[in-house]
């Protein structure tokens, strides 16, 4: 009896996931404990692993499609099945069937508190939006996700390409045999445009889909924006001291191995701000009758890390969880553990969820000052800069130092201007005498 691998609900709030990367073909012996698949959800990248044993005889859907939970991904043929007849007997089970069929662009609509969820629109079955020859009659191309991928490296424009799928889809033969039939249409300068003298290689046009994640980043920084009132407090930050501690104890670590970063000491000191001024680490409660705020009793910092293009580009924020009772080694290692993995691997969700504040540093790109979204259901977001020379003021006399901008984005209905300055008090001076940062 083949056994059918179906789309798992990988997180509580997940509806669809794509298939990012098979690391199994057809024809492939799987057992339990075997990575089949990378599948992107709502808010992570990740590891699909088997539970059962048996030949991979068909896989139901194409890298870079997206389906729904519980719709069929893959089917394996147990022992001593012939996986031909496995694979055949999937074809009236499997209601994801092949990209060439199907169409993975239909818009989805998320929504949660805390976290994102996203549930399924209606599916165009674009018979509207084609007319029977394949041409398309209004701006939106309906393609499968591996001819849009096709097209996008061969630099073809797809409102030139007759679909021969279903309803008059494009699939994948359909941009190939345009590809072999003639050069590339980006490769042709148009008549009409004046040639210009040569400056270089031109941008190449591209319309890129939305990975899942992309797309929940988009739709909850609008809905941060458009439901926070968010205001900005700056601080400049001394950093000399810090960066004297830092080089200090890194040449003493080193045989350890141990490497701290100036973010170590801004979590710590984030971290250990928050028993002073709580209402920093709380949350704001709309479902209350009346509405509410919400002191949280445990400090989870948030740290942003960005994604490699790769894995398809964008922002993860790892959990620091207790992070007011971890020391400066701890954070570190923590905090380079998360980094990695989520570059990688992609981050659990668990290493994800429940944090209450969150630091986005760009120094490391030699950003001086920015602004941050918050990230609900938190009430502040931390945006630092780079440690940079400045001319500073020291008992009369101008003279070189380090120098660091923090700027906080907080939810005025939470943290008024003087509750944020006062916060922002508190972790400048733990920054700027670092030693109390060691106890």
């Amino acid at each position: 009896m083949a056994i059918q691998v179906t789309m798992p609900r990988l997180s509580d709030t997940m509806e669809r996931g794509t298939v990012v990367k098979w690391h199994v073909k057809e024809g492939d012996s799987v057992s339990p404990g075997d990575v089949l698949a990378d599948i992107e959800t709502d808010k992570a990248t990740m590891e699909l692993e088997a539970f059962d044993e048996g030949t991979v005889a068909r896989l139901a859907v194409d890298e870079g499609q997206s389906v729904g939970v519980g719709e069929t991904i893959l089917m394996l043929a147990e022992e001593g099945e012939d996986p031909a007849e496995a694979a055949a007997s999937a074809g009236s089970s499997a209601p994801a069937a092949r990209a060439e069929g199907t169409s993975s662009d239909a818009p989805t609509e998320t929504s949660s508190p805390s976290a994102t969820a996203v549930a399924e629109a209606p599916v165009d079955s674009g018979a509207a939006s084609t007319a029977p020859n394949g041409t398309h009659t209004q701006d939106r191309i309906f393609a499968s996700p591996l001819a849009r991928k096709i097209a996008r490296e061969k630099g073809i424009d797809l409102s030139a390409v007759a679909g021969s799928g279903p309803g008059g889809r494009i699939v994948r033969k359909d941009v190939e045999q345009l590809a072999v039939a003639a050069p590339s249409a980006a490769s042709q300068p148009s008549p009409a445009t004046p040639v210009l003298p040569a400056a270089g290689p031109s941008l190449e046009h591209q319309v890129i889909p939305l990975s899942t994640m992309r797309e929940t980043i988009a739709r909850r920084l609008v809905e941060s924006k458009q439901t926070i009132p968010h205001y900005q407090v700056s601080v400049d930050v001394q950093m000399d001291a810090l960066l004297d501690l830092r080089r200090q104890l890194n040449e003493q670590l080193a045989s350890q191995k141990v490497k701290l970063s100036v973010n170590d000491f801004l979590v710590r000191a984030c971290a250990l701000a928050m028993h002073d001024h709580p209402f920093v680490n709380s949350r704001w409660r709309q479902d209350a009758n009346p509405p509410a705020i919400e002191i949280l009793p445990d400090v989870n910092i948030g740290i942003a890390i960005a994604l490699p293009m790769e894995r398809g580009g964008g922002l993860v924020v790892a959990t620091l969880r207790n992070a007011d009772r971890m020391g400066l080694r701890m954070i570190s290692s923590e905090s380079k553990r998360l980094s990695t993995k989520a570059r990688e691997k992609g981050l659990s969700v668990e290493e994800m969820a429940d944090g209450t504040f969150t630091i986005s540093n760009l120094g490391m790109f030699g950003v001086s000052h920015f602004t941050a979204i918050i990230n609900p259901p938190q009430v502040a977001i931390l945006a630092v800069g780079a440690a940079q020379q400045r001319p500073v003021v020291r008992d009369g006399q101008v003279v070189p130092g380090h120098v660091m901008t923090m700027t906080m984005s907080s939810d005025h209905r939470v943290i008024d201007g003087a509750m944020a300055a006062a916060y922002l008090a508190s972790v400048r001076e733990l920054l700027e005498n670092p030693a109390t940062l060691l106890v």
